[in-house]
Parts: structure tokens; C-alpha cells; sequence
């Protein structure tokens, strides 16, 4: 898969492509489908298929301050997106001049003149130029001006029975989207976020130096420093695998914390991951959490032993829940 950062990387005689736009953080369910149909359509006709997505993220610029939480860096979205079979990942840079760019200047400029798109696939919700003031109709109706033929996906999602209705056709209807995966990842829903990604959600980090109260209590830990948007699950205790991207297939079992070591009476909020079965020091490394169980709240325990006794317990449904051993 090719990457470009701007569109100055367009090779020389770049011909006609099928694009699908977006932000795609996460790359969920709902991306992939919405991305699997771009791919489907450019290999029918013989054409490259293309990503194109924005960094930074868009809020961000428009309104500092306001980014929402990330639940993939850049990186791992590529990653995500070239398992799709996508031909090229293109990253638009983000600036108040393009959000200022109209909608109908945006798609001959971007798409017409310089990608030379022939099908353009985005969800039916999907907005764009300064404003946000086109949508599907519009892209639809230059489509037809400029030569290209846009399609408008429907929104994946998946439907929940009602617990509490007296009907039995009475449902509630949930759509897969960024921001329903980060309000399940604030409440510590990671089973509901892997649900809507198609995988277990991940943090990325640098493990760097602690208190040293893991190894004191015969529990070291790897302690995380994350990216300053990172999707951080509630505080609690969870079951995760462990793996270094410089080491692919490498995945190990941890209990992860994630909070202020309240018996400690800790102020910081931290990501501390016990590796089990290891003896080994990931000082340094850029490792990753797949968070696959919430196994409990974080706790203030009374003493160092009650607490060991709780660790004794979550490395045990640890192994539980990931079938670990």
C-alpha cells in the first residue's frame, strides 16, 4: 500500500482512482464496511483504491481544545486500513484553509483536479467544505458536472432487543461510529468498543520508569506513557494482551490498571500493565494494550497484602478471560 502525506506525492501520471473520505478513527465496523465497498468497486473497474483521511483531527482545528479522544494514531489507522486491501493511504493535512475551502472548490480541487476520482464512496451522513455545507446530494449533483459517480453507504450498526418493552418487535438500534465507541470506552465498556471495532480496542505507548511499587509487591509493572489524545478506558482493572509492534505474533497475557493507585493515594492517573509469565524489563519499548475485559473498579485497599491478595485474583481472571492457561 502506498502512503502519501499531501497530495504533492501523487506519482507522475496518476490516472483515475475510486476514493472514500473520512476521518476513520477507530477504522470500525462501520469504516470497513464503508472501505471494503470502496475496494470492491475500484477492483471491478480496474482501478486504484484510495483513503482519504485528514490529520489533524479536523476539531481540532476548527476548535482548540476540543479533540476528541483518539482511538487509533495515524499509524495503526494505516495499518488497519492496508489489512482492507486499500491501494493508497492518502493523509490530508488539516489546516483553517481548507476547512475554509467550499465545498464545490473542495471536490474539483481535491477530487477532480489532483485525485481524479471516478467513484467517490462515503457514508450518507457524510459532510463536507467550509461549513460543513455539502453533503451527499451535493456530491452527487458535482458528480455529474465533473464526471464522477458518488455512492452513499448506509450506516452499519446492529440491532439490540429492548429489554424492557412489552413487544417483541420493539428494538433499539445502535450505529457504529467513533463516538459511540469512545463513550464505551469512557465507561469502561470495553467489550461493547470491541464489538463496534471488530477487535479489541488498543493503546499505544512507551512504557517508562515508575514508583516501583509493583516490584516491591512482587507485580512489576510496565507503566505507559500515552499519546496526549489517547482513548484511556475508565479507571479499573482489565485483562489485555501485550504485544510490541516490533515484534509481530509476540502477544502475552497482562492484568492492566488503569487509575490513581487510590491505596497508594495517588494523584496521577497512570496505565500499569503486569506481564504475566515474563521476567523482563520493556523499559523504553513502544508497546500496545488490546483491551479485551473490564475485570473490576479500581479500589483502596486497607494494606499492602490485601491489595496482593486482589492482584492474586486478577491475574487469575486474567487468564480466565483471555484462555491464557
Amino acid at each position: 500500500m502506498q502512503r502519501w502525506r499531501g497530495l504533492a506525492d501523487l506519482p507522475s501520471g496518476w490516472g483515475r482512482c475510486v476514493v472514500t473520505i473520512g476521518v476513520f478513527d477507530g477504522v470500525h465496523r462501520g469504516h470497513q464496511a464503508l472501505i471494503r465497498r470502496t475496494v470492491e468497486t475500484a477492483q471491478s473497474r480496474g482501478l486504484p483504491s484510495v483513503v482519504l483521511t485528514f490529520d489533524p483531527h479536523p476539531s481540532e482545528v476548527l476548535r482548540p481544545g476540543s479533540h476528541p479522544a483518539q482511538l487509533t494514531t495515524l499509524r495503526r489507522k494505516a495499518e488497519l486500513v492496508e489489512e482492507l486491501g486499500v491501494d493508497v493511504f492518502a493523509v490530508l493535512p488539516f489546516t483553517l484553509e481548507l476547512s475554509r475551502l467550499p465545498a464545490h472548490e473542495f471536490v474539483h480541487e481535491v477530487l477532480v483536479d489532483r485525485l481524479h476520482a471516478a467513484v467517490v464512496v462515503v457514508g450518507q451522513n457524510f459532510t463536507f467544505g467550509a461549513k460543513a455545507a455539502g453533503n451527499i446530494e451535493l456530491l452527487r449533483t458535482l458528480g455529474t458536472r465533473f464526471g464522477f459517480v458518488a455512492h452513499g453507504a448506509q450506516l452499519q450498526g446492529r440491532t439490540l432487543a429492548d429489554e424492557t418493552a412489552q413487544e417483541e418487535d420493539t428494538s433499539a438500534e445502535i450505529t457504529f461510529s467513533s463516538t459511540y465507541v469512545r463513550s464505551c470506552i469512557d465507561a469502561g465498556d470495553v467489550g461493547a468498543a470491541a464489538d463496534a471495532l471488530g477487535r479489541p480496542h488498543r493503546l499505544e505507548g512507551i512504557v517508562v520508569r515508575g514508583e516501583g511499587r509493583g516490584h516491591d509487591l512482587g507485580y512489576p509493572t510496565a507503566n505507559l506513557s500515552t499519546p496526549r489524545f489517547a482513548a484511556i478506558p475508565a479507571d479499573g482493572v482489565y485483562a489485555c494482551w501485550f504485544t510490541r509492534p516490533a515484534k509481530p505474533g509476540d502477544r502475552l497475557p497482562a492484568a492492566v490498571s488503569v487509575g490513581t493507585n487510590p491505596t497508594f493515594s495517588g494523584r496521577e492517573r497512570t496505565v500499569e500493565a503486569f506481564v504475566l509469565d515474563v521476567d523482563e524489563d520493556f523499559y523504553g519499548q513502544h508497546v500496545a494494550l488490546d483491551f479485551v475485559g473490564r475485570l473490576r473498579d479500581q479500589v483502596r485497599f486497607d494494606s499492602s497484602d490485601a491489595l496482593v491478595a486482589q492482584i492474586d485474583d486478577d491475574v487469575a481472571r486474567t487468564r480466565a478471560t483471555l484462555g491464557s492457561g
